[in-house]
This record gives C-alpha cells, sequence and structure tokens, in this order.
C-alpha cells in the first residue's frame, strides 16, 4: 500500500514540474512577444496559460484521490495539502502571463527602445517560478527561502521600470494619447510581473507548510 501512496507522490511531483514549467514558458512567450513584437508568441502565452488550466484541473483530481484512497498520514497530509495551495498561485501565474499576452494584442505599445528593467523583471519572476517548484519537488525549506528573498529584486526593478516611465513623461517632448496609453500599458505589465513574483512566493510558503516550517524557522 506504502509503494503505490509512493508512486502517487512521484506522480504529483511531476505534474507540480510540469505544471511549474508551463507557467515559465507561458511568461516568456509573453515577455519576448512585448519585446520582440511577435504576435505569435502572444498567441502561445495564452495557449499555455490553457494548459495550466487543464494541469490544474488534473492535479486537483490527483490530490483528491489521494485524500479519498490513501488517508495519508500528518506529512503526507501536509505535502497533499501544500500542492493544492500551490497550484492555485501557478494557475495565476499563468493568468498573469496571459494577461500580458491579451494587453498585446490590444495595444500598440513599443518598449523595445525602453526595455531593459522590464526584461530583467521578467528574467527574475521565471527564476522565482522555477525555484519554487523545484523547492517543493527536492523538500528544500532552504531553497524556498532563498526564493521568497528574490522577490525584493522584482520589487526594486518595478521601481525602477516606475522611473523610467517618470523620465518618458518628463522628458519635455510633446505627448499624445497614444504615448499615454503605452505608458499606462508599461505600467500594467510591470504589475503584472511583480505579481508573478508574489505569487512565486506563494508557492514557498506552501513549501514550507508541506514541510511544517515556520517563518521563525
Amino acid at each position: 500500500m506504502r509503494q503505490y501512496f509512493d508512486s502517487q507522490l512521484k506522480e504529483l511531483n511531476k505534474s507540480l514540474q510540469n505544471m511549474g514549467s508551463l507557467c515559465e514558458d507561458c511568461i516568456t512567450c509573453a515577455t519576448q512577444a512585448l519585446l520582440t513584437g511577435s504576435s505569435e508568441l502572444g498567441d502561445k502565452a495564452i495557449e499555455l496559460e490553457h494548459e495550466t488550466d487543464i494541469c490544474e484541473r488534473e492535479i486537483q483530481s490527483l490530490c483528491m484521490k489521494i485524500l479519498y484512497t490513501q488517508q495519508p498520514v500528518a506529512r503526507d497530509l501536509k505535502t497533499v495539502s501544500a500542492a493544492l495551495k500551490m497550484i492555485t498561485d501557478l494557475e495565476r501565474i499563468g493568468d498573469q502571463g496571459s494577461d500580458i499576452a491579451e494587453l498585446l494584442r490590444h495595444t500598440s505599445i513599443d518598449i523595445r527602445s525602453n526595455s531593459s528593467h522590464i526584461a530583467a523583471m521578467a528574467d527574475a519572476t521565471i527564476k522565482m517560478v522555477t525555484g519554487s517548484v523545484d523547492a517543493f519537488v527536492r523538500h528544500d525549506a532552504q531553497l524556498a527561502v532563498q526564493v521568497a528573498r528574490q522577490d525584493d529584486e522584482v520589487d526594486a526593478l518595478f521601481t525602477q521600470v516606475k522611473d523610467d516611465v517618470l523620465t518618458m513623461i518628463t522628458s519635455g517632448e510633446k505627448h499624445d494619447r497614444n504615448f499615454a496609453e503605452q505608458v499606462l500599458d508599461t505600467l500594467m505589465i510591470a504589475k503584472y510581473l511583480e505579481r508573478i513574483g508574489d505569487h512565486a512566493v506563494n508557492v514557498t510558503e506552501a513549501v514550507r507548510m508541506g514541510l511544517g516550517e515556520t517563518e521563525e524557522n
């Protein structure tokens, strides 16, 4: 019986890794669409978000199956409960990536000439998502703590994006409605990326919960 239960936990880990990879790919496609102007990459990001929704439902089903048929002991119960909490945030990470791609469908935004901080935010959030899922699979509380601390970098980059936008606004050039829309869209995209970082932090908290860790640990 325990051997079968362990095989289910391995399946759960594999599914979570897959969902995390889908989220990473979604963010990557969305931000590359932003930086290159590729509508194909934007469409791919939206498609990947739909796949994360499917993956979320499959993991929910597996977790319920484990809970109903295996009667897990306290430690294993924490693991399954943490997985259920994680997939909620992973699904929202996918949503944020899709939101960026959707925004690009309805805007003339072009930040390719002033995109270094947006690109850095994207890289940092992708690393956070990857690290948070790895921490769960490895049962590594220390890695979870390290990933959570990386959110400070994302927040700092968000502040830099806001400063970039202020510089654009106060540059002295004549601005029209299209410029104003681009400014707002740039801030919106940066906010989406900042939220992705927050959700990755939530995943690390779920990891620590599954390992019986507390903030004081």
